[in-house]
């Protein structure tokens, strides 16, 4: 397929029948994984963002239809990791309630919240509310989220670890700006992860950030892989490249995250989607050959 939209609307009619996912398989092989360094467990390189696309009222069915799909689509892919927010309106609740459809969906998942508050009561209480949100006492990670009271909430976060509460701990922000201040954290702090912009778009982290997370043992989650869109709008029209078929993509959002994915030290990539077909085009990018350093230059010149 040339570029997303014709990809999606060929998925449009899987999608209709369930997860989008059976029919669009590359191969019966798992999903390319990563191994989190301080544990050695392996996370899928595909995951899934909530912020926005699943604040929708939970009890509404018409909106939650798409979104159990989405998540079907998402495991049946071979994805595991699903990351949310308090600050998301409803998406703690929305997803809470759809790994409540089935009692074996919520082992599956590698679920990941954050804390966006100062001082350790409210930050309790917003913890608190997670779980009861999420229908989960134990999180697989739970995040300081913008640099909010950053130190104060690791020493927190690190006691909630050692009681079981979570598996780990991270650090999050969005923009570029904080990129200096996320690297002195890094080095000092060794999170478990950091979550972090990272686009063709928006090299920043690639400077200092990411190399300290290497060379500190530190997973690194990437948020706004397409810059809010606006990677789609700078290709719209354009056919896919013929380096397309050199690392096996159809799609313009799987060179995207393909171009994220190929870089060392990231552990996953975790683009928001409400729609079931963009989940499966997302996925596809976790299979298949992957860039090396010299095929995401050539990726990266694509938009000068």
């Amino acid at each position: 397929m040339p570029d997303r939209r014709r990809f999606l609307q060929t998925a449009a009619g899987a999608a209709l029948f369930g997860s989008a996912w059976p029919a669009l398989s590359l191969a019966a092989s798992p999903m390319l994984t990563r191994s989190i360094p301080s544990s050695g467990a392996l996370l899928p390189v595909i995951g899934l963002g909530t912020a926005d696309t699943f604040n929708v009222p939970p009890g509404d069915a018409a909106a939650m239809a798409p979104l159990a799909q989405v998540l079907d689509t998402l495991l049946q892919a071979g994805g595991t990791l699903i990351d949310t927010a308090p600050s998301y309106g409803d998406a703690e609740a929305v997803t809470g309630t759809l790994l409540a459809r089935d009692a074996g969906l919520r082992p599956r998942v590698f679920l990941a919240t954050k804390i966006s508050t100062r001082g350790h009561d409210a930050a309790m209480r917003q913890i608190r509310e997670s779980q009861k949100a999420l229908r989960s006492d134990k999180l697989d990670l739970i995040q300081v989220h913008n640099l909010i009271d950053t130190r104060n909430q690791l020493a927190l976060l690190r006691d909630l670890k050692q009681q079981g509460l979570t598996r780990y701990i991270g650090i999050t922000h969005y923009t570029d700006h904080a990129h200096d201040e996320l690297t002195e954290l890094v080095e000092r702090e060794k999170p478990d992860f950091l979550q972090v912009n990272l686009s063709i778009g928006a090299r920043s982290a690639e400077k200092r950030l990411l190399p300290a997370c290497r060379a500190n043992g530190v997973a690194v989650l990437i948020n706004r892989p397409f810059q809010d869109g606006a990677l789609f709008r700078r290709v719209k029209g354009v056919e896919l490249p013929k380096l397309a078929a050199e690392i096996d993509c159809t799609s313009w959002a799987q060179i995207f995250l393909k171009f994220i994915i190929g870089h060392p030290a990231v552990t996953a990539v975790i683009p928001a989607t409400s729609k079931p077909a963009n989940m499966a085009d997302n996925a596809r990018a976790g299979y298949g050959r992957q860039p090396d350093a010299a095929m995401r230059e050539r990726i990266a010149a694509l938009l000068g």
